[in-house]
């Protein structure tokens, strides 16, 4: 029988010891409430790799919409010009037939590419890349 002294103990594990096994298992479970303990003030893990990080964060940006234009050319003309315009005028633009034209991404021009017809729906047409306009240092 236990000292009277640790019978608090004793309660706290589930009984009296009476073997080595009881010992041995009483032990275990006071190891375990220990680091269970210690896991509480424990640092936090540390966190993923940048890379994992950019891997599943990079799922959430490729869903983001942008705005894509394809610029066939501009000019200017003034109020008036502008104002005189009706159904069958026409309007020159600064590019010749055949020249490449602006693929703008958010109003940043990304690239240059030639007109083409879609093989697969004759009935519109596309872009073909044909420059990818590299990036502008910023001043």
């Amino acid at each position: 029988m236990m000292p009277q002294a640790q019978a608090p103990f004793a309660d706290m594990l589930g009984g009296e010891f009476g073997e080595a096994e009881d010992l041995d298992s009483a032990m275990a479970a006071l190891q375990g409430a220990m680091s269970a303990e210690d896991n509480q003030f424990a640092p936090p893990p540390p966190p993923p790799p940048l890379g994992a990080t950019a891997a599943r964060s990079g799922n959430v940006i490729m869903n983001i919409p942008v705005e894509v234009q394809i610029v066939l050319g501009s000019t200017e003309m003034s109020v008036s010009e502008l104002m005189a315009l009706g159904k069958g005028s026409t309007v020159a633009l600064d590019r010749r037939i055949g020249e490449p034209v602006d693929v703008m991404v958010n109003g940043r021009h990304v690239a240059r590419g030639e007109i083409t017809v879609l093989d697969h729906d004759p009935s519109r047409f596309g872009i073909r890349l044909t420059e990818i306009v590299s990036a502008q240092p910023s001043a």
